[in-house]
């Protein structure tokens, strides 16, 4: 049998991740040969995947990032079962190394990323996850990718990385910067459904008039005055759930639209995207 030492033990971990004794079993098992040795490891994450297939991967990181240039933000999602591994400095680089990935290669959606090379020997983010799930012992995954591109990009993290969110505004330079880094905190507090009453779906509007009629009937309006109760109600929530016409968290005397006519005329948002755990 081959002499397995506490070097080539330590080399092998700082490669796969995986605990010592694990590695120290897989290269026993391989007889030495590393190439085998990280192969059984992956077998042993594919083994521990299956079994954890049916649980609920729910904690994990929101992470947001914005380019070099400043004309793009990413987010991506990774999961894991526990907020304790979520916590974890190993768990964290691995999922801003999916991040900066996504960032560098600018898949079109999650399974584009996850098909995309993790190291560049081969081993995709899909096998990485695998391999990680048989490291940590939880059910891990990517569920979320968002991408927004601009003149000027903001990502804005949550304290706790359980929330985040990106932002592209259509112009860039002097206090923009400021002013999108606001934008993306209302977003992240406000939790708007869209820029503004055009981006949102008619499928929405016919549910609050409905919702709108209902509440008025039971609050024993006159029946000539209910559709017009509903539409007062309905443009009350636009008002308060599209972005640029909530009133600004900076000063609610304002909408969002407005604070950045007061930055530069013109200044609006092109998209924007939000992602929280739970």
């Amino acid at each position: 049998m081959s002499n397995i030492t506490a070097a080539d033990v330590n080399k092998l971990r700082q490669t796969t991740g995986a605990g010592m004794m694990d590695c120290k079993k897989a290269l026993v098992e391989a007889e030495g040969d590393f190439e085998k040795a990280i192969d059984i490891l992956r077998k042993k994450g594919q083994k521990v995947a299956a079994n954890r297939s049916d649980r609920d991967a729910k904690e994990g990181l929101v992470l947001a990032k914005t380019t070099a240039d400043g004309k793009k933000a990413v987010m991506v999602v990774v999961n894991c079962e526990t907020d304790f591994v979520a916590k974890n400095d190993d768990f964290s680089a691995f999922a801003n190394k999916i991040l900066d990935i996504a960032m560098d290669k600018n898949p079109a959606n999650v399974e584009e990323l996850k098909a995309l090379s993790f190291n560049g020997n081969g081993l995709t983010i899909a096998d990485k996850i695998i391999e990680q799930t048989g490291v940590i012992g939880e059910k891990i995954d990517v569920s979320g990718y968002e991408v927004v591109n601009g003149e000027f990009a903001v990502a804005y993290n949550h304290p706790g990385n359980k929330l985040a969110s990106i932002v592209a505004l259509n112009k860039a330079g002097g206090s923009i910067a400021e002013a999108g880094k606001q934008v993306a905190m209302q977003i992240a507090a406000m939790a708007p459904i869209a820029v503004d009453e055009s981006q949102v779906s008619e499928a929405v509007i016919a549910r609050e008039m409905s919702v709108g009629r209902e509440q008025a009937i039971e609050e024993g309006k006159p029946a000539d005055m209910v559709d017009k109760i509903a539409e007062g109600k309905v443009k009350k929530y636009l008002k308060e759930n599209t972005l640029l016409n909530q009133p600004s968290i900076k000063d609610n005397k304002k909408t969002v639209s407005q604070t950045l006519q007061e930055v530069e005329n013109g200044l609006t948002v092109l998209g924007f995207k939000r992602i929280m755990l739970g």
